[in-house]
């Protein structure tokens, strides 16, 4: 059996992403400080400023609904990827002002 992973909370997620985006820490010095690994940092990152703090809940051994997800088969119309970034430099911003 492979090792079993680690699971962090969602609390201790949103930490570490603070750190980086709200403290400007680099991946590095808060994979040092929080004791876990900079592309672990990296992903939760990217993964809270693509979906918010959905992007941050446990995601492994969950099955997808159907209509769920992005398909991979046809690209995001233009409109509506403008759309959603526009939502998401919104909600940035609003997270950055506190």
């Amino acid at each position: 059996m492979g090792k079993k992973r680690k699971t962090y909370n969602i609390d201790f997620k949103k930490k570490v992403v603070n750190l980086h985006l709200k403290d400007g820490m680099g991946y590095n010095t808060i994979a040092r400080e929080m004791n876990i690994d900079k592309n672990q940092v990296r992903r939760w990152v990217n993964h809270f400023k693509a979906e918010g703090i959905k992007g941050l809940e446990e995601k492994r051994g969950r099955a997808r609904g159907v209509g769920q997800g992005r398909s991979r088969t046809r690209p995001e119309n233009p409109d509506e990827k403008i759309k959603r970034l526009e939502a998401e430099n919104e909600m940035l911003k609003k997270l950055l002002r506190k």
